[in-house]
């Protein structure tokens, strides 16, 4: 056996107090910690079994460096990525070979890679949509330069087609995974939209922060996520919907259901506000960015597919 950071184990453990992290590694249990917390420790463990010169990567990464992340599955590998010739290969870490020079900076004492290069490693695995909530996390907490992300995007390595589009999308305001998404499907919708505007009333004082204004009108179009209808979120919130209401501006609030499960109602009534013709290539192109996303059936499979295979498991029934 080899002994790691807070007690991981790297060989069989068959003792009470432990859990697995991997295939051959183990830590102590802490049912006590948070969910972050127990994260950390995984991945202190996981030191046992990558080289030295290993860090951390794609969505392992950004969760480290606390970017919001799209709607993953519950079991998402561990992703790293190093510059040796050895690879761990094993179920649930998915380790990827570093070929550009790039910064490694520490985040809680654990090696992580050079944010344009996270995002390009992401930019080869998710769609659009969940790279666009990654990106504009990133940007609006300062993480990623436009020098650097430019020097990224001008390699034309496998991922940066994708990682442009989204770059040139990006919006550094998008306060979470839910203005990213509402955002997108006005885009989606080619209606063009500013975001986090001020709003005051007419003696100019500050009323609040609308998440979208709709360019040449008075339409203020947020998301509604859960939290804004419990607790102190619905007192503030219908406070202020009441400033709003001195206003000339008119509020509409849209939730993950409606984008997700409803976006013809959502067109319709905003092509009849606008007074504008349907065209239904509008709604294909929505509907193609979130087939190809974690918030469908379909994106959820290729991704989880994807990664299935490239942990290359070992089935010892096959093998009988």
């Amino acid at each position: 056996m080899e002994f790691g950071p807070n007690g991981a184990i790297r060989g069989e453990v068959r003792v009470a107090g432990y859990q697995r992290v991997l295939h051959g590694l183990y830590r102590p249990e802490s049912p006590h910690l948070g969910s972050f917390e127990n994260f950390l420790r995984d991945l202190s463990a996981l030191q046992l079994v990558l080289p030295d010169d290993a860090v951390f990567t794609h969505v392992t990464a950004a969760r480290l460096l606390g970017w919001q992340l799209p709607a993953l599955p519950e079991k998402v590998p561990f992703f790293a990525a190093v510059r040796s010739r050895l690879r761990p290969r094993r179920p649930g870490l998915i380790c990827s070979r570093l070929t550009n020079t790039s910064a490694v900076t520490f985040v809680r004492g654990l090696p992580v890679d050079d944010p344009p290069e996270i995002l390009l490693r992401a930019a080869r695995d998710l769609g659009d949509v969940d790279l666009a909530i990654m990106l504009d996390s990133a940007v609006r907490l300062g993480h990623v330069a436009v020098d650097a992300m430019t020097a990224v995007l001008s390699s034309k390595r496998p991922g940066c087609r994708r990682l442009q589009r989204v770059w040139d999308a990006r919006d550094a305001g998008a306060e979470s995974a839910g203005e990213t998404l509402l955002r997108w499907f006005h885009d989606a919708m080619r209606i063009p939209t500013k975001s986090q505007v001020e709003i005051h009333d007419p003696d100019g004082r500050f009323v609040c922060r609308a998440d979208l204004q709709v360019v040449g009108t008075n339409f203020l179009h947020e998301y509604d996520g859960a939290l804004h209808r419990t607790g102190n979120a619905q007192r503030n919130d219908l406070r202020r919907e009441r400033r709003l209401a001195a206003t000339p501006y008119i509020r509409r609030g849209f939730t993950l259901d409606e984008l997700l499960n409803h976006p013809a109602v959502i067109m319709h009534e905003l092509d009849r506000l606008l007074d504008r013709a349907h065209q239904d290539r509008r709604l294909r192109r929505w509907r193609a960015l979130i087939d190809d996303s974690f918030y469908s059936e379909t994106g959820r499979a290729r991704v989880m597919n994807r990664w299935y295979r490239s942990t290359t498991p070992v089935e010892w029934a096959r093998t009988a």
